[in-house]
C-alpha cells in the first residue's frame, strides 16, 4: 500500500480496535479529511461516542460480519491476534491489511518536520509538552499523543502544515515503520519483554530507529543514559544531547516549589538560554522538559514560545493528575507501570505535600510482571501503606506463574507494609477506614485501577 492511498479521499478505512487511544486518533485524522471511517471495539466507551458522533460507522465486538467489500483497507494493532475474526474476513475478501504502525508510516510521508518521540518512559508526556511549545508557536501541528491532553480536548490535533508529532513506541518494532526527521529517544530500559529478548535486543531496536533519521535531520536523546552511547555511534544525523547534568543542553540553578515543581536555567554549552517554571512535578520532568526544548531547537522555534508552551502544560491525564480531594486526603493518578516509572511517580509524590502516602497500585500484564519481579518488589521504599490490586491482564492470560499475592509477599518480606486485596470495593473500603485528612492516596498501574480513586472520592 503506497502513500497515494492517504490522497484518495474516496477511500474507505476499517480499524480494528479502534476505540484504542492510537487508533482513534488515526480515525480522527481520516474523518477530518474526509475520509470514511469504520471501526470496531469490544466495548462502547467516550472515544467510540465521540468517532460517531463524527459519523464514523462504529460496531461493538469484533465479528466478520463487519467487514464488506465496500471497505478498502483494514488497519489492525499489534496487539490483534491473526485469527480475529475480521482481520480473517478481510484476507479472505483481498481486503489490503495494514498494522497500526505502518498506516501512521504512510500518513507521516505527507509532511516534511515528523517528530516522533520514543523511549521506555515518558513519551506521553514529553509528546504533550512539545505539542504545547509548536501551538505556541502557530505551527498548526498534526498531534498525536498516548492520552487525553487539554489543549487539544483529546488525544488527536488534525492541522493543515507540514508538522507532525506523535508518540512512537517500540513495543513489536512499531517505531521502526515511521518516518522522523526529529527522533527523540527519552531513556532505554529493560520492558516489553514478551517480545524483545533482553535488553540489548531492545537497545539495538532504538539504534534502528535512529538510523531512520535522514542526515539532515536530528537525533535528540538523554546523555545521562548509559545504552545511548551505542545510540549516537551509530547515527547518521545532527545528534542534540541532553541532561540535567550533562549533554549539549542541560540544567542548572533547580529549585522545587511546594508542590514539587521545577523552576530552573537552561543552558547550551555553558550559554544560558532561558529561565523555566514548571507546574508538573518531579526530577524526571526537568528531563522531559528538557528533551521538549531541545526539538523546540531543532524546530527554530523562539525561545519565548518553547518557555510559554512548556509554563502552560500542566499534565496530561492519567499523568500524576490530581483527580480531587475528599475529607483532607488528595487523590493523585498516574499510569506508570514499569518499576523506573514508579519510582519516579513516588519521589514526586514525596515532594508534594503529605502526611502519609497511601499507594494503590495495580500490575499491568502476567509477563511485565514476572519479567521484572525483583524490580517491583523493589520500587515501593518510598510510601507508607501500599497495597496492591490484582494484575491486569490486558492482552494476556492468566498462567498461574504469577500473581499479585505473590509480589505482595515479596515486597512485604523487604519490610515495605504491603497487602494484596482482591476486590476494587474492598480496596475503597479499606482505604476509608484508613486514610486521614494530610494523606495522599495515589493509584498507579496502566489499567483500571484509576477508578479506585473515582469511587473513593464519589463515597
Amino acid at each position: 500500500m503506497s502513500f497515494d492511498f492517504i490522497k484518495d479521499k474516496n477511500k474507505k478505512v476499517h480499524f480494528i480496535g479502534i476505540g484504542g487511544i492510537s487508533m482513534s486518533g488515526l480515525a480522527e485524522i481520516l474523518l477530518n479529511r474526509g475520509f470514511k471511517v469504520s471501526g470496531s471495539d469490544m466495548k462502547s466507551s467516550p472515544i467510540t461516542d465521540k468517532l460517531l458522533a463524527d459519523n464514523a460507522e462504529i460496531y461493538i465486538g469484533q465479528k466478520k460480519d463487519n467487514i464488506n467489500e465496500d471497505i478498502d483497507l483494514v488497519v489492525y494493532t499489534a496487539a490483534i491476534s491473526e485469527d480475529n475474526p475480521e482481520l480473517m474476513r478481510a484476507k479472505e475478501l483481498n481486503i489490503p491489511t495494514m498494522t497500526r504502525a505502518e498506516f501512521l508510516g504512510n500518513i507521516m510521508k505527507g509532511h516534511k518536520f515528523n517528530v516522533a518521540i520514543s523511549g521506555t518512559h515518558g513519551k506521553t508526556t514529553t509528546t504533550s509538552m512539545v505539542s504545547h511549545i509548536c501551538l505556541d508557536a502557530n505551527l498548526d501541528p498534526t498531534i498525536l499523543v498516548g492520552g487525553q491532553l487539554d489543549a487539544i480536548d483529546g488525544n488527536v490535533r488534525p492541522g493543515n502544515s507540514d508538522y507532525f508529532i506523535t508518540e512512537a513506541c517500540e513495543y513489536k518494532g512499531s517505531f521502526l515503520k515511521f518516518f522522523p526527521y526529529v527522533g527523540v529517544i527519552l531513556n532505554i530500559d529493560a520492558d516489553h519483554l514478551d517480545y524483545y529478548k533482553d535488553i540489548n535486543d531492545i537497545e539495538n531496536a532504538f539504534v534502528q530507529f535512529s538510523k531512520l533519521i535522514p542526515e539532515n535531520g536530528f537525533l535528540v536523546c538523554c546523555a545521562e543514559d548509559e545504552r545511548m552511547k551505542n545510540v549516537i555511534s551509530k547515527s547518521k544525523c545532527n545528534v542534540v544531547t541532553y541532561g540535567i547534568n550533562i549533554g549539549d543542553v542541560t540544567a542548572k540553578n533547580i529549585i522545587f516549589n511546594k508542590k514539587g515543581c521545577a523552576h530552573f536555567d537552561v543552558y547550551k554549552n555553558n550559554t544560558k538560554l532561558l529561565s523555566l517554571q514548571l507546574n508538573v512535578p518531579g526530577k524526571h520532568n526537568i528531563l522531559n522538559a528538557l528533551a521538549s526544548i531541545c526539538v523546540g531547537l531543532t524546530l527554530s522555534i523562539p525561545y519565548q514560545n518553547i518557555v510559554n508552551g512548556l509554563q502552560e502544560y500542566k499534565g496530561t491525564h492519567r499523568r500524576f493528575e490530581i483527580k480531587g480531594m475528599k475529607n483532607g486526603v488528595t487523590v493523585i493518578d498516574d499510569y506508570a507501570h514499569h518499576p523506573t516509572e514508579i519510582q519516579a511517580t513516588l519521589n514526586a509524590a514525596k515532594n508534594y505535600p503529605h502526611k502519609k502516602i497511601f499507594c494503590v497500585f495495580q500490575p499491568h500484564t502476567y509477563s511485565r510482571t514476572i519479567n521484572l519481579f525483583k524490580e517491583f518488589s523493589e520500587a515501593f521504599n518510598d510510601v507508607d501503606e501500599l497495597i496492591l490490586a490484582d494484575i491486569y491482564a490486558a492482552r494476556e492470560k492468566d498462567t498461574g506463574i504469577v500473581s499479585s499475592a505473590m509480589l505482595s509477599n515479596k515486597i512485604s518480606s523487604l519490610g515495605v507494609n504491603c497487602s494484596n486485596i482482591n476486590s476494587f470495593d474492598e480496596i475503597v473500603s479499606h482505604l476509608e477506614k484508613n486514610l486521614q485528612s494530610g494523606d495522599v492516596l495515589l493509584t498507579v498501574g496502566a489499567g483500571d485501577v484509576f477508578k479506585i480513586g473515582e469511587m473513593y472520592l464519589k463515597n
